[in-house]
């Protein structure tokens, strides 16, 4: 395997994680408002998430550094070409981190109703959008010879990459509350079983619809097995979250969504960014990618960074692994 192919299952593999992780504490924003029936069981929902949601997005910041360094065509094609997009999820990314901190800065309604307002809208617009630009990559784009996006905004709202904003938000929404009763007690966890449920059966028809979708117009025999696990994953999870297996329930939503992602990766390579107007213009893992020394150096870095990160979190989920309720929220809350 070439260096360039390295980083591209790398750089998968950070996006993988990402939406694995990012993936349930999105879930359980959009919860506050859609499970939570006052102020006490949102103030749990967000302790759920409290301790790892800033964990979760180094990620995504490891995901955009590594694709800047390895791949720097692929990078301001990207994100030069999703500007507003981008900047909508950077914005509600920033947005939601402040909400997270200063909600609890003061005890008067008006202000936390606010920040609860903010953490939702900040999180289901993400989940939206993150399928969206990933449906637009698969499917792709209007790239010039210059290598650079020749569409425009309304370009990217199609029907197939709003499917997979869909399944996005769909998707995480079902791990968000399979994660909540799994760390959760009482009334709240109880709900939150119901809920997973609905959510699961739906994301299950949402899943299956893109993925074939996917499948036909991009997919190839590597890409079958990838899509029969997450349909099937979901599938098993609903069906151990009704029986109250909610670990397991949470470890199969979770493949569902790696299996998910490492699809839509599939039925990329060789190509990072396909060009809708010349598939000559399609940019590729080769025709992208930094110099062989440069992805030496970076190959090093990560190979001595990557497993110490992933420890340090390990350890934090460990930390804060015990279940809440409301009886544990502090009645100034």
């Amino acid at each position: 395997m070439e260096l360039h192919d390295l980083w591209f299952v790398l750089i998968a593999v950070l996006w993988t994680g990402y939406f694995f992780l990012e993936g349930f504490d999105f879930g359980v924003g959009v919860l506050t408002k859609v499970l939570a029936r006052n102020r006490p069981e949102r103030r749990v929902l967000i302790n759920t998430i409290g301790p790892v949601w800033d964990g979760n997005e180094v990620w995504l910041l490891s995901a955009a550094g590594a694709t800047f360094a390895a791949f720097p065509d692929w990078y301001a094609t990207l994100f030069s070409g999703f500007y507003l997009p981008l900047l909508l999820v950077l914005g509600c990314l920033i947005v939601r981190g402040v909400a997270f901190e200063y909600r609890a800065k003061r005890t008067e309604e008006r202000w936390q109703r606010n920040w609860e307002h903010a953490i939702f809208w900040c999180s289901l617009l993400p989940a939206f959008l993150w399928g969206v630009a990933f449906g637009n990559m698969v499917r792709g784009v209007d790239i010039g010879p210059d290598k650079e996006y020749a569409g425009t905004l309304l370009d990217l709202l199609n029907p197939y990459a709003l499917l997979g904003g869909l399944v996005t938000l769909t998707l995480f929404t079902f791990h968000g509350a399979v994660f909540t009763a799994l760390k959760t007690v009482g009334e709240i966890r109880v709900r939150a079983r119901r809920l997973a449920t609905v959510l699961g059966c739906l994301g299950t028809v949402v899943v299956l619809g893109f993925l074939s979708w996917t499948q036909v117009e991009r997919g190839d025999a590597a890409s079958v097995p990838a899509m029969a696990v997450a349909v099937l994953g979901l599938v098993v999870a609903v069906v151990a979250n009704v029986r109250g297996r909610e670990g397991w329930s949470f470890a199969l939503s979770g493949v569902a969504i790696v299996a998910l992602t490492a699809m839509l990766f599939l039925a990329l390579f060789p190509e990072v960014m396909p060009s809708r107007l010349d598939p000559d213009w399609s940019l590729t893992v080769r025709n992208a990618s930094s110099s062989p020394y440069t992805l030496e150096i970076m190959t090093w870095c990560a190979g001595i960074a990557a497993p110490l990160v992933m420890l340090y979190q390990g350890w934090t989920y460990w930390v804060f692994r015990k279940r809440i309720g409301t009886q544990h929220i502090a009645e100034s809350h």
